[in-house]
C-alpha cells in the first residue's frame, strides 16, 4: 500500500492510526559543529467510531549517546485539532540533534466525544544522519 511506503512507522491505539515519515535535512545540518536536523511528517487518522480531539503530546527523544530528552506540551505546531470519523489530520515539524543518530517516541492524549480519554502511541522511528563531505 502507498501510504505504508510514504509513512513507514505506524502504530494503532483504540482506533487513532499514527503515521510517520522522517527526513534528514542535509541542508540544515551542521556535522563539522555537532548539529543535525531531522524533518517528521505525522498523519493521524480516526478509524474509530467517534469524533477525537488531540489535546496534548508527549515525546521521548533520545540521542546518539543515549540521552533521553522529555518534551510535553499542548496540541500539536500551535493546534489542537478535532478528528472527525474517517477523517485525518497531518503536520510537519523537526529535531535538531547533537549526534548523527537518535530516535524519537511518544503519544498523544486523545479525547473522545463522549468524554473517555486515552494516550495514542507515536510510534518510535529513527533518526539517522548523513555525514557531510
Amino acid at each position: 500500500m502507498l501510504t505504508d511506503l510514504l509513512f513507514p512507522y505506524v502504530e494503532e491505539t483504540q482506533g487513532v492510526i499514527v503515521r510517520v515519515s522522517v527526513s534528514f535535512l542535509a541542508d540544515q545540518s551542521q556535522p563539522e559543529r555537532g548539529r543535525w536536523f531531522w524533518s517528521y511528517h505525522i498523519r493521524i487518522e480516526n478509524a474509530g467510531d467517534q469524533p477525537v480531539q488531540l489535546v496534548s503530546r508527549r515525546w521521548i527523544i533520545t540521542d546518539g549517546h543515549g540521552a533521553r530528552h522529555r518534551v510535553e506540551g499542548e496540541g500539536v505546531v500551535g493546534a489542537q485539532p478535532l478528528i472527525a470519523v474517517g477523517e485525518s489530520y497531518d503536520y510537519v515539524s523537526g529535531c535538531p540533534l547533537d549526534t548523527p543518530t537518535g530516535s524519537m517516541e511518544g503519544s498523544y492524549k486523545m479525547i473522545r466525544a463522549d468524554g473517555d480519554v486515552f494516550d495514542a502511541r507515536i510510534p518510535r522511528f529513527a533518526l539517522v544522519g548523513t555525514a557531510v563531505d
